[in-house]
């Protein structure tokens, strides 16, 4: 499998390209058309900054949207940062060339993703509820984010949401590294980016004008609104 990239080449290498993550879903999909009121499609968006990206995908599209919890699993004196990640079903994703510049331990290892697990638990049941998964299989799966930087997040994504037998899967974001594109091509179907960047930089809030991290309360009255 070697996944089909659709970016923006006027876009490339730019920052500051989007007002925000709404405008940015809007433009996304002007790249999503053939998914475009079809019954066999869903939006799953990454809280939190892929909810308002995935609200406005999904309403553009006339297709259902519903979130997916995956957490970076936290470097322990550095928890802005993420060594890996684990997602609402408990597939975990290692980055192992960084865990090996970091110098971690097992033990390390096992407390920050336990740690991240309860973490889940508790965003599931903020998020979602009693309200159990939605039926992956056979359906064409968007994945959503607000951006890409290291790409572990949406790996991580990508690996649960094929174990449930999905037609395809592909994931759309505003912006990503070109690292980040390049670790997901041979785990998904397709890949819509509008801003790749390359370089040995990379943060995914230089791509927008208004940046901010979301509030819970903020996630979930975009869920609220349907």
């Amino acid at each position: 499998m070697a996944a089909r990239v659709n970016d923006e080449p006027a876009l490339r290498e730019r920052v500051l390209v989007f007002r925000d993550r709404f405008q940015a879903g809007r433009l996304l999909v002007k790249k999503l058309q053939e998914y475009s009121g079809k019954d066999n499609v869903i939006v799953l968006a990454i809280p939190a900054g892929g909810v308002p990206v995935g609200h406005s995908v999904a309403k553009k599209l006339s297709v259902p949207m519903d979130v997916v919890v995956v957490r970076k699993i936290q470097i322990p004196w550095n928890t802005e940062a993420g060594f890996g990640a684990v997602t609402w079903d408990g597939e975990t994703v290692l980055n192992e060339t960084l865990v090996k510049q970091l110098g971690l331990t097992r033990k390390e290892i096992e407390e920050s993703i336990s740690k991240t697990k309860k973490n889940i638990q508790e965003r599931l049941k903020k998020f979602r509820g009693d309200k159990p998964m939605p039926d992956f299989k056979d359906k064409v799966v968007i994945l959503v984010d607000d951006g890409l930087a290291s790409g572990f997040t949406m790996l991580a994504t990508a690996r649960s949401a094929r174990k449930r037998r999905p037609n395809k899967i592909v994931v759309a974001v505003p912006t990503a590294s070109l690292s980040a594109v390049k670790l997901l091509v041979p785990e998904v179907d397709e890949i819509v980016c509008l801003n790749i960047r390359s370089g040995s930089s990379f943060a995914v809030a230089d791509a927008y004008e208004n940046w901010y991290d979301l509030t819970d309360e903020e996630v979930i009255r975009i869920l609220n609104q349907g």
